[in-house]
């Protein structure tokens, strides 16, 4: 049993339980409080129940569901493996796990068969992911290999212990060499397979950005998040006039003339500490050929 302290009286039970279970979504939380998994003093609660110093908050995870996705055989770029964690550099274009629509080809695929043993924590169509990316985003992610390794690891990711730095290039010239964005992430109000800044019901978003390369209409930037929230720097890049080019979503509707398929953002650094050894890590996962060969074609333009 959890009691509530002071410092978390009149906190909702959903962001409570999400706060004290870092490894479980709030989504995942608030559908164990639906199932009556979570109670209250004894009695079962709504998600945006607001807690009393005092009560005593019991709840029950459930066993990891049986892994259910095939393993296939697929390329892995592996750039870091032991017994706790796999750190891998995701090609643009693979989903991470499985979905509506989507049951083969993903890199939960390919980790099934390449590990065998992966973190159950998040349910049997996502074993292993800390973390994710977007499909049409590549770059280095850190994949858990056993239940405590992530539990530590989204810790990590909770407190911004762990940097994530992104590489993104991006319609304009921006005048600023560095600067900040911040604004609430939440659906679209209108386009429900849109992310936005949003006044109501957003999530708090952070994105520091940073200039390395200027080409007149394209700027070349270093994005590091304080937060991941979906679609987080191409939304945000977009909000400041900036979007990242080839975004089928954010992006102007006349396409850059690049040859890339989906926006030109790489997760290029990852620095953790090890959940077992307590090493600071750092990986680096170079660019894809698909942005090298668009800067290549950018510098050549310069006069």
């Amino acid at each position: 049993m959890n009691q509530i302290t002071a410092d978390r009286d009149g906190e909702r039970l959903d962001v409570f339980l999400t706060r004290i279970e870092p490894a479980l979504s709030r989504s995942h939380v608030q559908k164990l409080i639906r199932e009556g998994e979570v109670t209250v003093g004894g009695k079962p609660r709504k998600a945006n129940y607001k807690l009393h110093v005092g009560e005593g908050v019991c709840y029950t995870l459930p066993d990891p569901e049986p892994i259910a996705v095939e393993p296939e055989d697929l390329t892995l770029d592996i750039l870091y493996e032991d017994a706790d964690i796999i750190v891998v550099n995701k090609a643009r274009g693979m989903v991470v796990h499985p979905a509506a629509g989507v049951t083969h080809g993903t890199l939960v695929n390919a980790l099934l068969y390449h590990c065998k043993d992966l973190s159950g924590i998040n349910g049997a169509i996502r074993p292993g992911i800390v973390h994710r990316l977007d499909k049409d985003t590549s770059g280095v992610m850190v994949c858990a290999k056993n239940d405590a390794a992530h539990i530590d690891l989204a810790e990590q990711i909770r407190t911004k212990s762990a940097h994530r730095n992104y590489l993104a290039i991006v319609h304009g010239n921006i005048v600023p060499e560095r600067g900040v964005i911040k604004g609430d992430i939440g659906r679209h109000p209108k386009d429900r397979k849109k992310m936005a800044i949003v006044r109501e019901n957003g999530k708090p978003a952070v994105t520091h950005f940073r200039v390395l390369e200027r080409f007149g209409p394209y700027t070349l930037v270093e994005c590091q998040l304080e937060t991941g929230r979906t679609h987080q720097i191409r939304v945000h890049m977009a909000s400041i006039g900036h979007p990242v080019i080839c975004d089928p979503k954010y992006g102007p509707k006349k396409r850059a003339p690049f040859a890339i398929q989906g926006q030109a953002l790489h997760s290029h650094t990852l620095v953790l500490t090890h959940p077992r050894t307590r090493e600071r890590m750092t990986f680096t996962a170079p660019l894809p050929e698909d942005m090298e060969n668009i800067l290549k074609k950018l510098r050549g333009l310069r006069p």
